[in-house]
């Protein structure tokens, strides 16, 4: 049997400053996984989106160090509108998220807009553009 992709794994320095910033978009985790060393949910399709603090992913792998640098990964979010980018994007921004690129209308033909979560990590909001 072949391989199939099943999860994307993302390590944090604080797991309940980063599934805040994830429950503000949308994501749900259980009430106690804040304190957990690993947290995973499923996504639509079946698909695993998993946490792991730092300190765990130390606790297999000693020679891991947090990369530095631009960013490695993305997770990107659809909207439905190109205005719910706009106040997706300023509601994070006001619960003191980084905002990293405003929204803008890309030329690919979607409203887009890129704002950092507690680690860094590119988090992106799109919707099609109309016409």
């Amino acid at each position: 049997m072949a391989p199939r992709f099943g999860l994307i794994g993302v390590v944090v320095s604080d797991m309940a400053a980063s599934l805040a910033f994830y429950r503000r978009l949308g994501l749900e985790f259980p009430p106690d996984s804040d304190a957990a060393p690993h947290v995973d949910i499923a996504l639509p399709g079946g698909l695993l989106l998993a946490f792991d603090t730092e300190e765990t992913i130390r606790s297999f792998d000693p020679s891991w160090v947090r990369p530095s640098g631009g960013h490695r990964v993305a997770l990107a979010f659809a909207c439905d509108t190109p205005g719910d980018v706009d106040e997706t994007y300023a509601a994070l921004v006001e619960s003191a998220s980084l905002g990293h690129l405003e929204p803008w209308d890309a030329f690919w033909g979607h409203r887009y807009a890129v704002i950092l979560d507690p680690d860094g990590n590119h988090v992106e909001l799109y919707a099609p553009l109309p016409g």
